[in-house]
């Protein structure tokens, strides 16, 4: 393969991106405008969840369980309505996601050591903040309730008995439990495979389409040096995106390289490697530069949304999904961007999947070389 002959292509390719702003536009700037919009749009953390309260009892420790409801930012207190009936016009309202129900005589049977029941309303209508919100009540409610423990224990004279056991809880590589850095990695490999599979399926396809491709078959050119001529200049642009999008992350979502920065960039190599090729393919399949573009939104949008473990677990889908899932990229690019972005492991932890990567990315080179010496170098 001379280096020569490839160079006239790499040429042609970059002053054709030169002339096309639109390809400029789509391979540095839409990257990081992706990564912005879904970055703050897509957010798992729910706070100030709007509360109300039915205090039936009125005492000192009703009031006081509202006040350590209400101290953090998860809850603001919208409601004290007089009666559960009138949480019904406020759930169908919409006004409240989740009630608390204090019973009568709260204050007096935690006074006596007796057991008391509040009562939690959730609108279930958005399982998400329903859930989050519940798992946020019943801690607090716990923790509460340990409080109450030991004062009756100490009021008893019992302060030197110690509780039977004390949960600690660490939280490893996301200690704040921040959505946005589990998503920005997720919208990373979203993000680059649609666009560089998009900008890459257009090259073989615009060339037949302009009558341009004859003139590359008279060339001495084979068909493995036209497709490195193709996919060299959509490579080195990506990779600018990629390192770009990466700096987005960690400047506007705090998302730092905690792992190898130059292991990082090789896994962001294969897996650009990975989306180029799958485009030259299309390109070399597609009949126009319209089937091009539907073909690279079919194989990339909802594959790398849905069957990567972007956002919905692998694991929790049925087995013949999770089968299809194998057979995409971003799935691989996943664990290799957590693994070094967020917890800060080797190539030990990946290497798996950095092989896979690599494999997937030259048979995809291979069938677009396949097709190409069938259709034009007969």
């Amino acid at each position: 393969m001379g280096l020569v002959r490839i160079k006239p292509v790499i040429q042609k390719e970059l002053l054709h991106i030169k002339r096309d702003p639109l390809s400029l536009v789509l391979l540095l700037v839409l990257p990081v405008f992706i990564l912005v919009l879904y970055g703050y749009a897509l957010n798992f953390d729910v706070k100030h969840l709007s509360l109300a309260v039915v205090d039936l009892d009125n005492s000192q420790s009703s009031r006081e369980l509202m006040a350590r409801l209400t101290s953090g930012e998860y809850f603001d207190l919208k409601y004290r309505p007089e009666k559960v009936s009138e949480l019904d016009e406020l759930f169908d309202h919409e006004k409240i996601k989740i009630a608390l129900v204090i019973p009568e005589n709260f204050g007096l049977d935690l006074v006596s050591g007796r057991r008391s029941a509040v009562q939690i309303l959730l609108d279930g209508t958005n399982p998400t903040p329903a859930q989050t919100g519940l798992g946020y009540l019943s801690t607090i409610l716990m923790q509460y309730s340990s409080s109450l423990n030991l004062e009756l224990l100490n009021r008893f004279g019992l302060n030197r008995m110690a509780l039977p056991f004390t949960v600690r809880t660490r939280v490893w590589y996301n200690p704040e439990l921040k959505s946005s850095k589990f998503l920005v990695p997720g919208l990373m490999a979203f993000v680059l495979m649609v666009i560089i599979v998009l900008a890459t399926s257009l090259t073989i396809v615009r060339e037949i389409e302009k009558k341009t491709i004859d003139q590359l078959l008279l060339s001495p050119l084979t068909p493995a040096e036209l497709v490195m001529g193709k996919i060299i200049p959509y490579l080195i642009l990506s990779f600018i995106g990629a390192v770009v999008v990466l700096l987005a992350g960690w400047l506007l979502f705090g998302v730092a390289v905690k792992g190898n920065f130059l292991l990082l960039l090789l896994v962001v190599i294969l897996f650009l490697f990975c989306g180029l090729s799958q485009g030259l393919l299309i390109s070399t399949i597609a009949s126009s530069q319209l089937v091009a573009f539907l073909l690279s939104g079919i194989s990339t949008l909802l594959p790398t949304f849905i069957l990567s473990g972007f956002v919905f677990p692998i694991s929790n889908m049925p087995p013949v999904i999770q089968g299809i899932s194998y057979v995409i990229p971003a799935r691989y690019f996943l664990v290799c961007l957590r693994a070094i972005i967020l917890k800060g492991v080797g190539l030990k932890a990946f290497y798996r999947e950095m092989i896979f990567m690599a494999a997937y990315g030259l048979v995809m080179t291979f069938l677009s070389l396949a097709k190409l010496k069938k259709s034009f170098f007969r």
